[in-house]
C-alpha cells in the first residue's frame, strides 16, 4: 500500500469514528467501543476491498457484510453514510423513532445493510450460507463477516465455523475484532474463549493474524484471503476497545455507554487533532 492510499484510508477512519460519536452523543445510548474498535477494518473494507455500489444497494454481484456483533451499528452507519448509501447528517438519528438507523442493523430499513443483526452468535451462520449460494450459483462475489470476541461464546458461532470448513466456502472471510473486553470485563474473566486461533484452524479455516489499526497489515490480509481458493479465512485482527478515544481506550465500562456532553467534545477534539494532521500531510 502506498503512503496516499494509507493517508486516505486513515483520513477516512478518522471521520467515520466521528460519525460514530456523534451518533451515540445524539442518541444518548449506543456502543462505542466495539464500534470505534473495529471503524479501520470496516473502513478498509468499503473503501478499498468490496464490491458495492450505493446508487443500487441491492446489486445482485456485490460482495455482502453481515455484521455480526450487530450492536457495533454506528460504525456501519458511519460508513455506508461516507460511502453515499444515505446522508451523513442522519447519523444524528440514531435510535430515534422512525430512523432508518435503529440500534442494530435492519436490512428492511437502510440501504447498504445486507442482513439483520443483533441477536449475537448468528451473523456467522447467515455469512455461511451466503458464501454456499454463491459456490452452488458459480457467483463471484466475496461474503464478509465481522464477529466480536465476547460473541464467540455462542456455541452457534462454532457450529457455522464447522461447516464453512466442512464445505470449503472459500469466498467466506471472517473478521474476529478482538479487543479482549465484553460488556461485563475481560474475556478471560468471562469465559474465555482462548485459544481462538487453533480452534477455527482446527474447524478448516484458512488463518490471518494482525493488529486491526495498522492499514499495510490490514490490506496485505485481505489480499491473501481473497487469493485464497479452498477454504473460509479467518482474520483474527487484534484491536483496542474505544480506539482513538483516550478514555476510552481499553475500558470495558464504554462497551454500551454514550458519552456526555464534556466527553463528547473531548472525544471529538481528540479525533480531530489526528484527523487535521493527516489532512496537513496530504496536502
Amino acid at each position: 500500500m502506498d503512503i496516499e492510499e494509507r493517508r486516505n484510508l486513515q483520513i477516512m477512519a478518522c471521520k467515520v469514528r466521528l460519525g460514530i460519536l456523534e451518533a451515540v452523543y445524539n442518541a444518548k445510548s449506543g456502543h462505542p467501543g466495539g464500534s470505534l474498535s473495529v471503524a479501520d477494518i470496516i473502513t478498509y473494507l468499503y473503501f478499498n476491498q468490496m464490491k458495492v455500489d450505493p446508487e443500487n444497494p441491492k446489486w445482485e454481484e456485490r460482495d455482502r457484510l453481515v455484521l455480526s456483533k450487530g450492536h457495533v451499528a454506528p460504525a456501519l452507519y458511519s460508513v455506508l453514510a461516507h460511502k453515499g448509501f444515505f446522508e451523513v447528517e442522519l447519523l444524528k438519528s440514531l435510535r430515534k423513532v422512525d430512523s432508518i438507523l435503529q440500534g442494530h442493523p435492519s436490512m428492511h430499513l437502510t440501504p447498504g445493510v445486507d442482513m439483520s443483526t443483533g441477536s449475537l452468535g448468528q451473523g456467522l451462520s447467515v455469512a455461511a450460507g451466503m458464501a454456499l449460494a454463491a459456490k452452488l450459483k458459480g457467483a463471484s462475489y466475496k461474503t464478509y463477516a465481522i464477529l466480536g470476541d465476547g460473541e464467540i461464546q455462542e456455541g452457534q458461532i462454532w457450529e457455522a465455523a464447522m461447516f464453512a470448513g466442512a464445505k470449503g466456502l472459500d469466498s467466506l472471510i471472517a473478521v474476529l475484532d478482538n479487543n479482549d473486553l465484553q460488556i461485563d470485563g475481560s474475556l478471560e474473566e468471562v469465559n474465555s474463549p482462548y485459544p481462538i486461533a487453533e480452534k477455527f484452524v482446527a474447524f478448516g479455516w484458512h488463518l490471518i493474524e494482525i493488529d486491526a489499526h495498522d492499514f499495510d497489515q490490514i490490506d496485505s490480509a485481505f489480499k491473501a484471503a481473497a487469493n485464497n481458493t479452498d477454504k473460509p479465512t479467518l482474520i483474527l485482527a487484534k484491536s483496542v476497545k474505544g480506539k482513538g478515544v483516550s478514555f476510552m481506550e481499553d475500558n470495558y465500562k464504554w462497551h454500551g455507554t454514550a458519552p456526555n456532553a464534556e466527553q463528547y467534545e473531548q472525544a471529538v477534539a481528540e479525533v480531530r487533532d489526528v484527523l487535521s494532521s493527516l489532512e496537513v500531510e496530504n496536502e
